[in-house]
């Protein structure tokens, strides 16, 4: 056993010294408490030194078998010896015992990790983002047995799959997602509507463009939330291939149940929470109400910018097809006319004139197509986030607090009505009766306590995410500002090709010179 340093060769108290400075999940040493120990030693600087350099260690931490071999180094230099891995080598008995005091009093060498705080959500939106992107495509035609129906194909980047919904499997996937998260901010669905026909009419695609855009912006919220991304019903929705979705996801919420049972911080909510939370609730409810009136403003100025690029599109087409009809105007010239008038040739280079138009049209409708993709659509993601932020609070408030309310004065009439056959006789049973259902109360109030505290807990990590989802103003102001930026320099492009041509118009063989843009 010469020389060999394993678990066996060494004392026990090579293993207890371990034990104190190793990590409860690693049982490797960081580098830092190695050091701290060392200095413990009162040996000199340079024999620290020495000592630290014979240990080898890897990315700030310590082997077992190398915390080992500085325990010995550190025991043989103690002892006044030269410490170096010869003297390990040429050991012949068993290490020597360094001179460390009690391992338990090691303990408060180690370097303890930063406790996580589990009410902060630590998160950028550009983490929040880059958790899944989904797209949606409509599958039209689709028909039942008595009514057609839309079907949407799914693909989800996170998890390269692609699958197929219908509205009614979203409809049972949000039902599920408020009684497994009844706590957190589950956005709302489009409504729904009873479809006459698919794609049959301009009113009804509209509106099924408008429900797939809304569908879009609800499963985006859902795959980057931090708490749904991780849950299995979100799998089961976005990646499930078989015939029924919908009972899939109702059985995986039988095994789960509510978040409360599931979160291993719920029961001890109230001890992370700030005193002033009650506080700090309200006034964050205030300002993000703020906040969704006027992003709702924004959008709907937005809204009237996209609408009127697209009018701006029809009127210029229209004013393009009034030049065409002037120009093909084939009316013979009356004697009546001025023998000096150049009509005859001025329609015919008017009626050229109408495709530039339709080019102007087209960048104009491409402008209105930008603005509702790259702004609208941005402004009501996150209008859909603050009114499920809203929704949050008022069932905080309907729902738990309320709840709990009436517990309490159940539980009040109760207690009257025990003190009430206290002072008056009564049957041995009713009063035990009476006596369990108190304690039955009194169970349901401490769990109705806790679920409230667990409430407020994921709120205020909700109102966190509200927050981080505020940078997105600098996205949508972005967009916008470049959407305008193109749009601008496109149909500037088209109208500076048309001037040459009006100059030439006015200003060739029939000697008029070009109209001024302003009055004088």
């Amino acid at each position: 056993m010469e020389g060999e340093l394993n678990e066996g060769s060494v004392p026990a108290y090579y293993r207890e010294v371990h034990q104190a400075l190793s990590g409860q999940a690693d049982e490797r040493v960081q580098v830092l408490v190695f050091q701290r120990l060392l200095s413990r030693t009162d040996l000199p600087r340079a024999v620290q030194t020495q000592i630290a350099d014979h240990v080898e260690n890897s990315d700030g931490f310590l082997s077992k078998l190398s915390l080992y071999k500085g325990l010995a180094l550190i025991a043989l230099a103690q002892q006044g010896k030269q410490p170096s891995p010869k003297l390990l080598e040429n050991c012949i008995q068993e290490f020597p015992k360094p001179l460390l005091g009690d391992p338990k009093d090691l303990m408060s060498l180690k370097m303890k990790p930063a406790q996580e705080d589990p009410l902060t959500v630590s998160q950028t939106l550009a983490k929040l983002l880059g958790k899944d992107t989904i797209q949606i495509e409509i599958i039209p035609e689709k028909k039942g047995l008595f009514l057609k129906h839309v079907e949407y194909q799914i693909t989800s980047q996170r998890f390269k799959i692609s699958v197929y919904r219908r509205y009614s499997d979203f409809d049972v996937f949000h039902e599920i997602m408020l009684q497994r998260f009844a706590y957190r901010m589950v956005p709302a669905l489009p409504p729904k509507r009873m479809l006459k026909g698919v794609l049959t009419s301009t009113s009804e695609r509209e509106f099924i463009e408008g429900r797939r855009r809304a569908l879009l912006r609800f499963i985006n919220l859902v795959a980057r939330h931090p708490f749904f991304s991780e849950d299995e019903l979100l799998k089961t929705f976005l990646t499930f291939n078989g015939s029924d979705v919908q009972t899939k996801l109702r059985d995986a919420y039988k095994k789960m149940g509510d978040e409360f049972l599931t979160c291993r911080h719920a029961t001890q909510a109230k001890d992370y929470l700030p005193a002033d939370i009650q506080a700090q609730f309200s006034s964050s409810r205030e300002l993000i109400k703020n906040i969704h009136n006027s992003f709702h403003k924004l959008r709907d100025r937005a809204e009237r910018m996209a609408e009127r690029s697209k009018e701006n599109a029809t009127d210029l087409l229209m004013f393009g097809k009034e030049l065409s009809t002037l120009g093909t105007d084939t009316s013979p010239i009356p004697p009546l006319a001025s023998s000096q008038s150049t009509w005859g040739s001025l329609r015919q280079s008017i009626k050229g004139l109408s495709v530039e138009f339709g080019l102007l049209a087209d960048k104009a409708i491409q402008q209105g197509r930008r603005e509702e993709d790259d702004v609208v659509e941005k402004l009501n993601l996150f209008l859909d986030l603050l009114q499920s932020y809203r929704d949050l609070c008022e069932r905080h408030e309907k729902g738990v607090l309320h709840e709990h309310q009436r517990a309490l004065q159940k539980y009040s009439v109760m207690k009257r009505q025990m003190m009430s056959a206290t002072v008056q006789p009564k049957e041995q049973v009713s009063v035990e009766q009476l006596e369990s259902r108190i304690i039955q109360q009194e169970n349901a109030i401490q769990t109705m306590e806790l679920r409230n505290y667990f409430s407020l807990f994921c709120l205020h990590q909700e109102t966190q995410l509200v927050f981080t989802y505020l940078t997105i103003t600098s996205h949508i102001l972005g967009a916008f500002v470049n959407s305008q930026v193109q749009g601008h320099r496109e149909m500037g492009e088209v109208w500076s090709d048309l001037h040459p041509k009006l100059s030439c118009l006015f200003g060739g063989s029939n000697g008029l010179q070009s109209p001024p843009l302003s009055p004088k």
